[in-house]
This record gives structure tokens, sequence and C-alpha cells, in this order.
């Protein structure tokens, strides 16, 4: 008994001692063990689901959580339904929706009508272990079939045998897969030869007669079957053009699906059709590729790489078509990182990495606990897809999960947060997700001991900020006053004001007593603290340190996601995200692009997220970058991304197309390619169309992109073909040349031997060249593959060429001046060269031109100094402005007039800037031009200068004076005469001195003078220039007569005319005194262009003769003239010259006078006697005015841009000797206003011992009477013979 009572005092001193060490290693063990990751994922997660109306659909899901063989017991996941993010309320009565046990939705009955739609949406499976966390599904779509439509049924149509054709059958694009066909109410079992479209239409290639009937489309399996319209199809026979009846469209595909591109061409013959993707030709591959429907292409499991441009090409004998399409491969989100569970302690800074991959790219979301992530301060997304939290509390532990979604699906991963005690050592090694500012330092038990064993260090000292900046702190520290141990690390605690969690930074190396805090906020205020650390723990906090970050102008970051697609060949889109930190509103952005190999960056504004630059370079890559501006200025630029624009058919035809016959079947087609610039992508292939004479049809041959020529054989002989050829590229072909035509031989050529010589050679010598030129051999049967030719100096054999023998000149280039070359040509062949042909020829001599051309004169001016005088001024611009003349150069003058029209010119040189051009024509217009010589130099000739000379006196006197007494009065008599043959101007009026001197002389000297006269001129016609014939005491004396243009002139400016004289005296009127010192000084006024020639030649003109009619009275003169306008007579001592008086004309244009009969005569002033000279009246008629009268010119004969020269200014004669009576000039019949004409006494003549006998000597009265008579008789017939 007392052996059993200390067995069992023993046991329980043994369970005493046992029980403290099993608690203790417990407690131990809970301290040192971190808690294991609980997984928690989905085994199975919804898809998307298109059901029908009234019937079920099933969505499904199931999650697990924990490792079924070591976990058995696992805690069972509570699964939700969200639809459009928004919980599903599932009430226990609800017998249509309902969440089956292993947690998929059964929606037993699917609701959907127009106005209610339930069920429709997107939904997610939501799975939650209360003990662990919440995790979501990704999400799926579930769409309801609608009623079947159709928005376009089959109509009847027509297909040629061997051809194809569409039937339309366009439904809603869900109910496509359920839509079928029937032929004569009949299932279509369909083939390669008969295809459905991805819309619902049917297509019908290598028609066949079986072919033909009715078609209708159904749809079924959505409740009642619908059917369509029923369309015949009829079978043709004729031919028909080609033509696409389907092109493919540009369609976007998920990879791993399936997809047709269809391409339907019709056309007789039957076109070929192939495909091409890119620059390479696709292949039929079993499984993978296939072509159905007679052109369709159908593709099976859709890659990545299946993405590209498709080109659909057609061919026949008759044409080439193409139609090309873009297909785009999706590929859903997938995973290349998944986030990692992760440890960590509070205040530490942690990251969950995922990098996912799709395309297009995927967009990124987190979710914490099935709850959004939104990015804060402390919940940061980097590089787009990682999670950072910074400063982690004991609230941040859970399950954190990656969405990724873009337009092909979306997919999740999930990882687990959980945070240690302090008093729990992190895992060791530590886990790769930490931070490098966490987990670099943290070292095995150095944040947390399981049982420390001596002291920690006390507090840091003199915690001080040495360096604050806007966004960064540099903190120093003195060591802690008891460190208790060596090797001290330390960790620096921080926040900012106003937040509770508290970030940490450790120091990186033992001893280290600094730190540098990065990433701060500017202009914020933070709390620091730093703790020490030893081989015991976490020693004492130092006291708390506030400091604030300096403010800076806060601009914006860089904007994320840019992308850059081309869509088109000359524009790209642009998008790209709000800048992260926006630092303030954006006010706009700016697209910065360059083209590569280009140093010139372009810039342009876009104020939205997008932009789309135009205008750009085809199939030409650029470099994109964008900055974000706000009130403070540009921000951080994005990095360059390239992007290439968008290929596109050549824009311009090959160049340098030729065509060479080969043989009388084939021809040789040779080209270049289109210039780089016009390619306008990578030159894939050259389409050679070629046809026989005028046809229309073509056909056509396609060549590899690098291949230049291609020969077309199987042509027929001595037939005439037109070629043209076109560049292709991914996108289809571009412009052609123009038509090249060749013809065929009629029989192959003969080679058997050499050619014949050239049957002409030619050669043009230049400086440094020479042009030779030659005609092929006579002989055309022979075949020449082209022609050698030689030269040199002296001897042809010095240098060979060998050009193509369709060339007919070539320029040998690089010769010698005046150097003799021999040349030689021969024609060669396959078998050997020909007979040569030989020329010589001498290069032409350098000559080295002046490379300064010289300027012309200018400044041309002509000065008229007189009437046959003009000075000829210039400036010289090659001069200094001096106007020095220091060389040996020279000027030239020219000068012409232009009437006669064929006038020389004449030139004089002189060495001055001015010539003095002398022995001209009076009042002639002249042009003078002039030019500078410099050596072997010339100018140009000058601008032109114009000058009229002036005006002189005639240099001969008026010819063919006649006398003719007036009909039936006695008293008259006509004077008649012809300009001068130089006149040297304008004719206006002629001055007639008329002194009547009857002197008494005795009768036999009369009667002698008489007799001579009749003797000397039997036709009773008196000359004018006659010394013989005038009466011995006859002086007449003709003074300012004027004379008239002819009214019947053809000329546009006659020159003159008859005068018009009253045909009595009466019809004379007196003249104003007042007038005459003006009329003295008249200046006459005359048309540049006329010279004296015309005046000569219209006054030969029989109609043009000027007359004058002279009264003569016996009486004397005092007692015959009167004066109406009297004026006082001088004191003899003061008497003036004899001049002559002006009469004002009245306002409606006629004169005022006096009249007077023939034994009245009219004077028309005083006598010499009383001082004044006798004056007479003609009528002005000339539109350039009398110098007697002033007259209004007429403004059809006189331009105002005449130019004039003074008249010579006609003086009074000194003395007058006899008074004269009046004398009327004119033309019978005519009714004027007459002009006053003044008759002054006739000149001194010396009194010679001959005058003074005639003055004694006096004739009888009745003599006097008959001989006046007969002088009538004969001036009456001279006038007669005149006028006619």
């Amino acid at each position: 008994m007392a052996e059993r009572g200390a067995r069992l005092l023993l046991s329980l001193l043994c369970l005493t001692f046992l029980y403290p060490a099993t608690t203790v290693s417990r407690h131990a063990d809970k301290g040192t063990a971190a808690r294991p990751f609980s997984p928690f994922w989905f085994s199975v997660e919804p898809w998307d689901t298109l059901a029908v109306r009234g019937a079920p659909a099933l969505l499904n899901c199931s999650a697990h959580s924990g490792d079924p063989a070591s976990e058995p017991t696992a805690p069972q996941a509570r699964v939700e339904w969200k639809k459009d993010g928004t919980f599903l309320s599932l009430a226990p009565d609800d017998g249509r929706r309902r969440v089956l046990p292993d947690g998929s939705l059964l929606i037993s009955s699917v609701v959907h009508s127009k106005h209610n739609k339930p069920d429709e949406g997107t939904y997610q499976c939501v799975a939650t272990i209360d003990s662990l966390g919440t995790i979501a599904s990704r999400t799926a779509r579930l769409t309801v079939a609608g009623m079947p439509r159709f928005s376009s049924q089959p109509t009847a149509a027509s297909i040629r045998l061997g051809d194809s054709q569409v039937l339309a059958c366009d439904v809603n694009p869900d109910l496509v897969p359920l839509a079928r066909w029937e032929r004569e109410r009949e299932p279509l079992e369909l083939s390669s030869r008969l295809v459905q479209l991805p819309n619902g239409a049917l297509v019908v290639s290598n028609a066949s007669e079986a072919d033909a009937g009715l078609y209708r489309c159904m749809v079924e399996n959505a409740g009642p079957a619908k059917t369509s319209e029923e369309a015949q199809l009829y079978i043709l026979p004729e031919e028909r053009e080609l033509e696409f009846l389907v092109e493919p469209l540009p369609v976007t595909k998920v990879v791993g699906a399936s997809l047709l591109l269809p391409c339907v061409v019709t056309g007789y013959p039957a076109p070929y059709v192939r495909w091409m993707v890119g620059d390479k030709l696709v292949e039929e591959s079993e499984g993978k590729l296939e072509l159905v429907g007679g052109g369709s292409l159908l593709i099976y499991n859709l890659t990545e790489d299946a993405a590209g441009v498709y080109s659909c090409m057609a061919d026949n004998t008759n044409n080439t078509i193409e139609a090309k399409a873009e297909l785009t491969v999706q590929v859903p989100p997938e995973f290349l990182k998944r986030p990692a569970n992760i440890y960590a302690h509070e205040s530490m800074d942690i990251m969950f990495q995922c990098e996912v991959t799709g395309s297009p790219a995927p967009t990124v979301k987190w979710v914490k606990n099935g709850d959004a992530v939104i990015p804060s301060d402390y919940f940061k997304i980097i590089n787009e897809h990682n999670l950072q939290v910074l400063g982690l509390v004991k609230s941040d532990e859970g399950f954190y999960q990656c969405l990724a979604e873009n337009d092909a699906g979306n997919v999740q991963s999930s990882a687990q947060l959980i945070i240690l005690e302090h008093d729990v050592a992190l895992p060791t090694p530590p886990h790769p997700s930490l931070t490098p500012d966490t987990t670099d330092h943290v070292t095995p038990g150095s944040r947390g001991v399981a049982n420390p064993t001596g002291p920690t260090p006390s507090a840091p000292r003199d915690v001080v900020a040495s360096l604050v900046s806007t966004r960064f702190i540099k903190l120093t520290w003195r060591p802690p006053a008891e460190p208790n141990g060596e090797d001290l690390t330390y960790s620096v605690y921080f926040n900012q004001e106003g937040t509770n969690r508290e970030r940490i930074l450790n120091t990186s190396r033992p001893g280290e007593m600094q730190v540098t805090i990065q990433n701060l906020m500017p202009d914020s205020k933070y709390k620091f603290r730093v703790v020490a650390h030893n081989k015991n723990g976490l020693g004492e906090s130092s006291a708390i340190l506030k400091v604030a970050t300096q403010g800076e102008v806060q601009v914006p970051g860089p904007a994320p996601n840019l992308q850059a697609v081309s869509t088109t060949p000359t524009s790209v889109t642009l998008s790209w995200d709000t800048p992260l930190t926006g630092n303030g509103d954006v006010l706009t952005y700016k697209v910065y692009y360059m083209e590569k190999g280009l140093d010139l960056e372009q810039d342009i504004d876009a104020g939205a997220l997008s932009y789309t630059l135009m205008g750009l370079k085809k199939f030409t890559e650029y470099s994109i970058r964008v900055v974000a501006f706000n009130k403070h200025g540009p921000g951080v630029s994005t990095g360059d991304i390239p992007v290439t624009t968008l290929s596109d058919v050549p824009s311009a035809p090959p160049q340098n197309l030729t065509v060479e016959v080969h043989n009388s079947k084939s021809i040789m087609v040779r080209w270049q390619p289109p210039p780089p610039g016009a390619q306008n992508g990578e030159i894939t292939g050259y389409k050679i169309r070629y046809r026989k004479g005028t046809r229309k049809s073509e056909a056509a041959e396609t060549t590899g992109g690098t291949q230049l020529f291609q020969l077309i054989d199987g042509l027929e002989r001595g037939t005439e073909y037109t070629f043209r050829v076109s560049a292709i590229t991914v996108n289809g072909s571009g412009p052609a040349t123009e038509w090249s035509t060749a013809e065929t031989f009629e029989s192959d050529l003969d080679e058997s031997r050499v050619p014949d010589i050239p049957s002409s050679l030619h050669v043009r010598p230049l400086v440094n060249s020479i042009v030779v030129s030659w005609t092929p051999p006579e002989n055309q049967d022979m075949v020449v593959r082209g022609y050698t030719i030689g030269y040199g100096i002296g001897s042809p054999h010095a240098q060979t060429i060998k050009v193509d023998y369709k060339q007919r000149y070539y320029s040998i280039e690089n010769l010698d001046p005046s150097s003799h070359y021999v040349i030689t040509l021969k024609a060669f062949n396959n078998v050997g060269e020909g007979i040569p042909v030989y020329e010589s020829a001498i290069t032409r001599p350098q000559s080295v031109p002046d490379p300064t051309p010289m300027l012309p004169p200018v400044g041309v001016q002509a000065s008229v100094l007189s009437h046959d005088t003009i000075k000829v001024t210039w400036a010289d611009n090659s001069l200094p402005k001096n106007q020095k003349i220091t060389d040996a150069r020279y000027y030239t003058v020219r000068w012409k007039t232009n009437i006669p029209a064929n006038t020389k010119l004449k030139t004089a040189n002189t060495t001055n800037l001015s010539h003095m051009v002398t022995g001209l024509k009076p009042n002639t217009l002249y042009e003078f031009s002039v030019m500078v010589t410099k050596g072997r130099r010339t100018s140009t000739w000058s601008m032109t200068a114009q000058g009229t000379t002036f005006e002189t006196i005639p240099s001969s006197s008026p010819k063919d004076v006649t006398v003719v007494s007036k009909e039936l009065k006695p008293r008259t008599i006509i004077v008649n005469w012809q300009p001068p043959s130089e006149a040297n101007g304008k004719i206006t009026g002629e001055t007639k001195h008329t002194v009547i001197r009857f002197i008494q002389s005795q009768r036999n000297k009369w009667s002698e003078t008489r007799a001579a006269s009749k003797s000397s001129n039997s036709s009773h016609k008196y000359k004018g220039n006659s010394k013989d014939l005038k009466p011995p005491d006859l002086w007449i004396h003709h003074e300012r007569l004027e004379l008239k243009p002819i009214d019947k002139s053809p000329e546009p400016n006659p020159v003159m005319t008859d005068t018009p004289i009253p045909r009595t005296s009466q019809d004379i009127n007196p003249v104003d005194p007042s007038l005459d010192n003006s009329l003295l000084q008249r200046r006459n006024s005359y048309r540049g262009h006329e010279s004296e020639d015309s005046i000569s030649a219209l006054a030969g003109r029989r109609g043009m003769r000027p007359k004058m009619m002279m009264p003569f009275d016996t009486q004397p003169p005092q007692q015959s003239v009167r004066n109406t306008p009297s004026t006082e007579p001088l004191p003899p001592q003061a008497q003036p010259p004899c001049q002559a008086e002006h009469q004002h004309p009245d306002p409606e244009g006629s004169y005022q006078g006096s009249t007077a009969t023939d034994d009245e005569p009219s004077a028309s002033g005083s006598y010499c006697s009383a001082g004044q000279p006798p004056t007479a009246h003609v009528r002005p008629t000339h539109p350039l005015k009398s110098f007697a009268v002033p007259a209004n010119p007429a403004a059809n004969f006189e331009s105002p841009a005449l130019p004039s020269t003074p008249l010579l200014t006609q003086t009074a004669l000194d003395h007058c000797l006899h008074s004269v009576k009046t004398a009327s000039i004119g033309t019978l019949g005519r009714v004027r206003p007459p002009m006053p004409v003044t008759v002054p006494s006739a000149p001194d003549v010396p009194e010679t011992s001959k005058m003074l006998e005639d003055v004694d000597s006096s004739y009888e009265p009745d003599e006097l009477t008959e001989e006046m008579a007969h002088l009538e008789d004969l001036m009456k017939d001279l006038n007669a013979i005149t006028t006619a």
C-alpha cells in the first residue's frame, strides 16, 4: 500500500514538472511559428451563356478551401451571386432562381420581354469563408436570344453555270447559329460548294443545273420555327464581267475560334480565287485553312499570329480584281506572374505583383475581400498592374485579387496577406514579394525574438532633419546612451500628419545613423521617430520629430497607358490616361511626333485624352510622346513609342517600262520599281497586263516583288501586243504604266552569223563630248544583240562601250577639247561582232565664259535740242556710284523712226554715258536704245526712249505756182500752188506778200512782154518760177494764207485741202487789230508721225491744189478803203512796223467784221501811212488751228498728247511802200466763217535805174483794162483745168 502511494506521489510530481514545460513549449511554438496560408480558390467559374426565353439557364460556380487530403474538415465556402455588380436577393420561396449546393446559379425559366429583362446581364460568383475572407470569380454575360427577325430575305436571282451567287438571309446575330436553309422545302445539306456565311447568307458556288430551285431560310430551336420568303434561283449560260458578289470585311475574333472570311466572285470565264496574307500566299492546310464556297477562306482554331490583312484575288483571262480585309485576333488576358501570399509586420510596405498579357492590352484592377481597391496615398498602382500598400495596419490583412479584363475576356488571381505580431519573426528567407526597403534589411530574428535574454537599447538621441526638400527628408541622429550591445541597426517610423498608418524604413547597414526618406508629398507635415535594434530586439523609441516638406510648382506627371494605332495609311490615333499625379487640373495635352531618321520634332495641341494625327506619310515609322500641361506649365513627358503608318497601294506606276521582242512567239518585258516615296509599302509583286491588237480583253501575269522582268511567251507570230505593268503591295495594285507596244516577228531571226555593217553613222562634236547616232544594218533578218562603240584620239581602240540593240544614239563624255577622235561602230550578236563603220570628229575648243553677265544700261533719256539734234543719256549699274568709266568698255546707241515702217536702224559707238545724235529730220519721232560692250561680253539692248525733233521753216518753196483770172471779175485773180517738197513741219499756212504796183511804162515794152508770154506758153498757163513771164510792174506778195485739209482725203489725218475763199470782196470781214501781236507769236502743232514724204505725196493730188482769189481796184487806195475798227494814227516818229491785226471769235464761233463789194473793197486796218498793214480774211478749217486766228481744234483730228515745236516768229516788214486792197481766198460753194489774213506791203526793193524809169512811165486806162481782161481769161482757163 505504501509502495502504491509512493508511486502515485511520484506520478503527480512528474505531472507537476511536465505541465509547465509543455505549456512553455506550446507558447514558444506559438510565438515563433507564423500562421500558415489557407488555400481558397474557384474550381469552376461561370462562362458567357446564350439563353432562350422560357428555357432554363445554368451558370456554374464552385469554390474550395484548404487541402482535402490534409484538412478533410475544411470550412465550406458560402457562395453568393452578383448581377451587374449588385448582390442577388434570392428568397427561399423564389423557385425560378436558386443557388445549387455546389454554388452554381440555376434560372429555371428565363424571363425576357421588350420592357422587362430581369435575367439578362453580367453575373459574378462571390465565395466567403468567415475565418479567411472573400474571393470573387470572373464575370460572365448571360444573353437572352430575341425573337427571330429577318433584316434581309432571299430574292430571286440568276447564276451562270460554274459561277457563284449569294442568297441573303440576315437574322439576329445571336440567332445565326440556329439558322438553316431549305431547297424545295427540303433541308439543304451544306458542303464545300454550298456554304453558309457568318451572317446567315447562303453561297452557291460552281453552280450546276441541279442548283436551280426555290430556297428559303429558317430559324429553329428558339420557340416556333420562323421561315423567310422563298426565292427562285435560275441557271443561265451567258458570259459575265468579273465582279465581287461578297467581299471580305474587317473582322475581330478571339483566339481559338474558327472564322470564315467570305469572298464570292462571279464572272466568265470562271475566275481563279486565291488568298494572300501580307505578302505571302495562303496555302490550304487540312485542319487549319480551307477554301470553301468557291473562294471563301475558312480558318480553324485561330492563333494570335493569324492576324493580318487578308487579300482575296480573283483572276481570269480578262481581268483581275482584288478585295482585302483586316483580321484582328483578340487574346483573353493571361497571367505571366500571379500575386503571391505575403507575411508582413505592421508599418511595413508591401507590393503584390501581377503581370498579365492579352490583346488588346488588358486593364487591371484590384479587389480586397471582394471590394474594389481605390488608389490613394497608401494604396498605389505601380507600373499599371502592381499594387503597393504603404504603412501596413492590421486591417489590411485579407485576400487580394488581381482582375484583368479586355474585350476577349477576363481572369482573376488571388493572394493572401497575413500581418504578424511584432514578437513573431518573419519567415526565413523573406518572401520575395516584400519591397526592398523592408525585405532586404530584415534579418532573421531582427524584428522579433521568442525569448529576450538581455536589455534592449535606449532611445536614439538628437534626431534632426538635416536636409528638407519637396519630396524627401534626410534624418540624422546620435547613438543611444545605453546601446546594450554592438552592431546596432535602426528603424525609422514615419507617417503623414492626420493619418494612422505608420511606415517603416530600415538603415542599410549596422552602425549607420542617417537615412533619407523619399517619395514624400510636397508641402506636407510628417512625424518621425527612430528605434534602435540589438540582438535582444527593439529598443526604446525616440521622441517624435515633426517636419514639413517644402512646397513646389506642381506640374502633371507622365500620362499613363499611351497607345498609338495606325488607322489609315496617313493617320495615327493616339490615346492615353489622365496622369496619376495630376497636381491640379490638366489644361491641355501636347503631342510630339517625329519621323524616324529626321531630327525635326513637330507638336500639336490635344484637348482630350485622344487625338488623331492626320497628313502623315504612308508606311512610315514615327516616334510619339505626350506631355500634359496645367497652370504651372508642362509636366513630365511620356516615353517615346514607335508606330508605323499603314501601307497603301502604290501611288505611282513602275518606271522605265521597256518591251523587247525576243522571237516570233515571245516578248521580254522589263521595268524598274516605282519611286521610293510612292511605293507606300513593301512591293510584293508586279502585275503585267497585255492584250493583242485593239482587243479589250486582257491577259495578266504576276511576278514576285524583286523580279523586274518577265518573258511573255505563247504569243502569235507577226502580231502587235500592248503591255503595261503595275506594282502590288499587300493593299492591292497601284496605277499602271502607259501601254507600250511591240510586234512579234513574222519568223525567227537568223543568228547563224554576225550582223551586217550599220547602215549609217553620224557624229556631232561638242567641247567635251561627241554625240554618236546610227541606224541599224539594212539586213533586218539577222539578230542584233547590241552595238559596240570604240573611240580614241587617233585610234578607235582606246575605249570601248557596249549599248543595247534598241539604242540609236550615245553621248561619249569626258573628252578633251580641240582633239581629233576616231570613232567606230559595230553590231554584234551571240556569234560575234560585225563589220565596223568609221567616223572622225574634232571636239570644239574650250571657251571660258565670263560668269558675270553684262547688265544693259538703264535710265535712257532722249533730250531734244533742235530740229535735227537729240542728246541721248543713260546710266550704267555695273559702274561705281560715281559712274566713272575705268575699263575698256564702250556703248552702242541705235535709233530709228517708224515713218516709213521699213526704216533701217542707225548706230553709233561712244565711250561716254551720253551721245549727241545729229543729222535728224525735223519734226520726226525717233526711238533710241543703248547697249554696253566689254571685251567679248555684250549686254542686251536697254529699254527704249523716244524724242521728236523740233519743227523748222520749210527748206524748199511751194511748187507749181499759177495765176488765173476770175470770171466776170476783172479785178480778181486766182493763185494756185503745191506744198514744198521739204515742209519740215505741218503746213498750217503760207505767207503771200502781195504788192501790185502799176507803173506806167512804154506800150511797146508791155506788148513785148505779153507776146513773149504767149509764145512761151501756148496753153495760157503761167508758171510761178518763170522769170520771163511775169509782168514787169506787177508784184504779188502773199502773206499768212492758211492751207486746209481736203474734205475728200482718204487719209485719217489729212495734211491739207482747198482753202475756201469768198467769191467777192463783200465776204471779207475786218480783223481786230488787237490780235496782231499774238498772231505773230503763234506756235505750230504737228503730228509727230507724219513726215515730209507723206506731205509731198498728198500735195500732189489735183484736188488739193490751193487757190487764192485777189480782187484789184484801179482807184487810189485812199478812196477805196474804209476802216471799220478805226485806230488813232500814231505820230510819224512813233510809227511801228506794219503788223497784222486780229479778231476775237464770238460765242457762236463766227467772226465779226465788215464786208466790201468790188466797188467798195474792205480794208481791215489802216494803211501803212497810218502805221497799220491791210488785212484779209480766210476761214479756219484745219483742226490744228490757223496761226492767224485761234480756233478750237476738232477732237476727231487732234490728239492732245502730240508734241509741238515753236514756230519761227514772223516779223513784220520794216517799211510799207504801198497799201494793198483786201484779197479773198476760197473755193466756190463753201459757206464757212471767214478767217482774217493780213496782207502787208511788199518788201523793200532797191530802186535801180530801171525801176525809176518805170515809175516815170504810165499805162493808158483803156489798155490796162484790155490787158486785165485778157489776163482774166487766161486765169479762168487755168482754174478750170486745175479744179477739174
